[in-house]
């Protein structure tokens, strides 16, 4: 019984620490670059603390010892190593029919919105009618962007019958592509309707560079210009060969696998490649004592979108809809 309350109370000492300095650490999760704010990731202050990079290393021992063993187990079974891939290129197969699915939904709203945009903000203000020119060019945009980036996703997905993964690609791809395109015209078409250009000057449109940037960098939210970082570290090989074995959780965490994989290095993979300072990509959801808390920091680039495009829009309507009704 003495020896059990000593571990029991060696192990709430443990607790406590890493409760306290993992509240240390998050308070300090944000540093300053050229007087513009910077946002960092909180489970990289969380690996810095020695208890909790005892637990990850932890997790890694306990998948290697499950793999090594299962090969172990093949071997004496069967006299092989068993190596069967099988399931794996089931669920990621036929990848030639989603790499052509996924360049056409590129090509489509690397193409379409943005010259739209510019053919439409070109006449906006040399037009006697420009509700009519709006509401046309937006009923003719959204007829084509439900065709492509609506049927035709889903189309591919049910006639070609893709396996799970290669599924789950194409939609999510195909959502990324839909909230993509209804930001950059959401935040664009406002300024070029207020802006209206002097007389012998043609209007102020957002470059081609800042949409193709945009379509890559991982944020949900359009500007024409991101904070980006002093300096851009090329990889090495040291931190390609870190970066693969910090992606190799165990299975058993499968959610948190997700979330890391791709909130965490896929974001920051694109956020290195573009030099995008912004890398507030979640928060402490973890800590979360609620379930509108959590949903409000898991994820929260797609939060954002939300909040400026169905919140905040939501609001701006009704708003607008009960002054009506009261005149």
């Amino acid at each position: 019984m003495k020896v059990m309350e000593q571990v029991q109370d060696q192990l709430s000492e443990i607790l406590d620490r890493v409760l306290t300095e993992s509240i240390e650490s998050l308070s300090n999760s944000q540093s300053t670059i050229n007087g513009k704010t910077k946002n960092k990731n909180s489970s990289s202050d969380l690996f810095e603390i020695s208890h909790i990079r005892t637990i990850y290393h932890m997790f890694i021992a306990v998948l290697l010892i499950f793999f090594l063993s299962t090969l172990a187990v093949d071997y004496i079974d069967q006299g092989r190593l068993v190596l069967e891939f099988d399931l794996l290129f089931y669920t990621f197969g036929k990848m030639g029919t989603v790499t052509i699915a996924w360049a056409v939904m590129f090509v489509y709203t690397l193409v379409v919105p943005y010259y739209t945009l510019l053919f439409w903000g070109s006449l906006y203000h040399n037009v006697p009618s420009k509700l009519g020119l709006s509401l046309g060019t937006g009923l003719i945009l959204s007829v084509i962007q439900n065709c492509i980036l609506g049927l035709f996703p889903i189309y591919v997905v049910v006639h070609h019958q893709l396996p799970p993964a290669s599924r789950f690609i194409v939609i999510m791809e195909q959502i990324r592509f839909l909230m993509k395109t209804y930001s950059f015209l959401r935040e664009t078409a406002p300024v070029i309707m207020k802006n209206a250009p002097k007389e012998g000057e043609s209007p102020r449109f957002p470059t081609f560079s800042s949409y193709l940037y945009f379509l890559f960098c991982p944020t949900l939210i359009y500007r024409e210009s991101y904070p980006r970082p002093q300096t851009n570290q090329p990889f090495s090989k040291r931190t390609m060969v870190l970066a693969i074995f910090h992606s190799i959780l165990p299975g058993i965490m499968l959610l948190l696998l997700c979330f890391f994989a791709f909130l965490h290095c896929w974001l920051n993979l694109f956020g290195e490649l573009l030099r995008f300072a912004d890398r507030m990509f979640y928060k402490d959801w973890w800590n979360s004592t609620s379930f509108a808390n959590y949903y409000r920091t898991w994820n929260v680039v797609v939060h954002d979108w939300l909040y400026y495009y169905g919140y905040r829009d939501f609001l701006w309507v009704s708003r607008a809809l009960i002054l009506q009704i009261k005149t």
